[in-house]
């Protein structure tokens, strides 16, 4: 199956989550039946990631934006593990500071672009300024509408210097989330994951939800679409997930560089290092 074409939102569409099963889980019916297909598939973006960081003429920026306890998290866990950290950064974006605050809003976002060679992973990102801005009121109504165009810009900028970009919206449904903080509030080893805002941020569930469809309608473009993710099954959204950005990083065409040194001179040095033991 290609996830690409099955879970992506096309450039102009107009998106009603409403109409997106976040039970969805492809053909496997267990986690059991998936993680072959997993284990191949992360096998092989560890292959392509060590070109891309050789290579240094791409870059590739993931974007993870999702209902809370959806898994961002568990992507990063599950699936970006298969590249090599020295070549891989993960940032997460809160709150901004009185710093951030003082600049637009994409400049703290500007700096943690991966620069060629290197794969970056946004934990959040700068969908805040459309999502919590917009349903907690934090700027006025005509900043935020506003903000859509400058993203596409920016994310259009960014294709043209050589960032591919891949966006994940993570869905879960109301129910497998309220499942998910109970887990939490069970568990002694996941109880730290408990914010004071989870469920006063449900809450505003139906507000959020009009959020992310109006992300999804205004900023799923041609040099950077947006998946949506149904992650009701962790084990198909790590899949998902991770067969996507395989078949990003297959189109980006990766080779091996050519050699910065003569081969047949270093291959002469070391038979004559063996001989003379």
């Amino acid at each position: 199956m290609d996830y690409r074409e099955e879970l992506m939102i096309k450039p102009g569409s107009k998106v009603k989550l409403a109409d997106i099963d976040p039970g969805f889980h492809g053909r496997h019916e267990s986690h059991e039946k998936a993680m072959p297909e997993l284990g191949e598939t992360l096998a092989e973006i560890t292959g392509l990631q060590e070109l891309l960081y050789a290579e240094k003429k791409h870059a590739l920026l993931i974007v993870l934006q999702g209902i809370d306890a959806a898994g961002k998290d568990g992507v990063c866990w599950h699936v970006i593990r298969a590249m090599n950290p020295q070549g891989t950064a993960v940032t997460g974006f809160k709150q901004p500071s009185h710093e951030e605050l003082a600049h637009d809003f994409l400049w703290r976002i500007h700096k943690k672009v991966p620069g060629l060679g290197q794969v970056g992973v946004f934990n959040r990102s700068h969908y805040e300024d459309v999502l919590v801005v917009r349903v907690h009121k934090l700027v006025p109504k005509h900043v935020w509408e506003m903000r859509y165009a400058a993203i596409n810009a920016f994310e259009e900028g960014l294709t043209k210097a050589g960032v591919t970009i891949v966006k994940f919206f993570l869905y879960i449904s109301k129910e497998e989330q309220l499942a998910r903080f109970k887990k939490r509030l069970d568990d002694p080893a996941r109880r730290w994951k408990i914010s004071e805002s989870d469920y006063s941020e449900r809450e505003l569930w139906d507000d959020y939800v009009a959020a992310y469809e109006a992300m999804l309608s205004n900023c799923s473009t041609k040099q950077a679409r947006w998946y949506v993710l149904p992650s009701n099954h962790k084990w198909f959204r790590n899949l998902a997930a991770s067969k996507i950005i395989l078949e990003t990083m297959r189109a980006m065409d990766l080779k091996a560089p050519a050699p910065s040194v003569d081969i047949d001179a270093i291959r002469e040095k070391y038979h004559k290092a063996e001989e003379e033991g």
